[in-house]
């Protein structure tokens, strides 16, 4: 097998991978804060004992780790409003959310990262405007808290996104990834020590202890790595289709396991299409116009810039 039809096979199964971490926030019955706890912590645990984790962080300058560790805080905010959304209201909605990121992305990069602004993001935050309409007409009154909360968590996204690019040259993606989930964990370890009542430090039950694993290690970790590999050998282009893809496997997934298009009405699905349909678009665009050589940087998650 051809190495870049290797690397296709690989990035998709990261992604698959990626799409279960809606699934698994749903099964786990923690709520959000100490499940986004138990998780960051479990990471941190487990690049602890990897010896390139050490030799990264010895290498990097202290300013470059105070960087990092303070963009691990918006991860754990992201997280932390993305397991939200999910206990609001359900996995497909929270991962129908994460479609709008890229949109973020393109509306916020000029700011943050000072570069001229494309004109052409007007075009596509308009088009996108029905799919939303769609998508809150769809979902039950009851569950827009959620989408509310989920698309937060992707404007945090976005920025997580974009920070971390523009950072991510200054130390090893190991040791990157390690300073900002112990910065998230020790973050709500401090919650939870001057706040009880946030209950961050619940002990989780065997049957959530053995989802908390698969989530850390088989949905964070190990997708992480195998992506590393996998990007040195895939096109800018064929990586963000490949990305923007994880909301499907979620929502399919949802379907399956939850039967959630029970609680959905076809509204939704066809917003989600239109959203999709103008989130593949952009993607397509963005990646044509900036080479296809150029890879997108993949954070903790999987989505560009995530």
């Amino acid at each position: 097998m051809k190495p870049s039809t290797r690397a296709l096979f690989q990035i998709h199964f990261c992604v698959v991978l990626w799409g279960f971490t809606a699934i698994l926030g749903k099964a786990i019955t923690l709520s959000a804060l100490p499940l986004v706890w138990w998780r960051m912590l479990l990471v941190t645990g487990a690049l602890t004992v990897v010896p390139k984790f050490w030799k990264g962080l010895a290498e990097m300058s202290a300013r470059a780790a105070a960087t990092y560790l303070g963009i691990g805080l918006v991860v754990a905010v992201h997280w932390l409003t993305f397991y939200g959304s999910i206990k609001l209201s359900n996995a497909s909605v929270a991962a129908t959310c994460m479609a709008f990121t890229s949109l973020f992305i393109a509306f916020l990069e000029p700011f943050l990262t000072r570069r001229s602004f494309d004109p052409r993001e007007v075009f596509f935050g308009l088009a996108i405007i029905p799919g939303v309409a769609l998508l809150v007409g769809g979902t039950p009154a009851e569950m827009r808290t959620g989408l509310a909360v989920g698309v937060l968590s992707a404007f945090l996204l976005a920025i997580f996104g974009i920070l971390n690019k523009r950072f991510i040259e200054r130390g090893a993606a190991l040791t990157i990834t390690g300073l900002e989930m112990a910065s998230g964990a020790i973050c709500f370890a401090l919650i939870g020590s001057i706040l009880p009542a946030a209950s961050v430090f619940v002990l989780p039950s065997r049957h959530d202890a053995v989802l908390l694993l698969l989530l850390a290690l088989g949905c964070t970790l190990a997708p992480f790595a195998l992506s590393l590999v996998a990007l040195r050998h895939v096109t800018a282009f064929t990586t963000a289709l490949a990305l923007n893809m994880e909301p499907v496997y979620a929502i399919v997934l949802a379907i399956f396991i939850f039967r959630e298009q029970q609680q959905l009405s076809s509204g939704f699905y066809a917003g989600v299409v239109i959203v999709l349909a103008v989130v593949f678009s952009h993607s397509a665009l963005t990646s044509r116009a900036g080479g296809s050589d150029s890879v997108p940087a993949l954070p903790v998650d999987g989505h560009p810039g995530r």
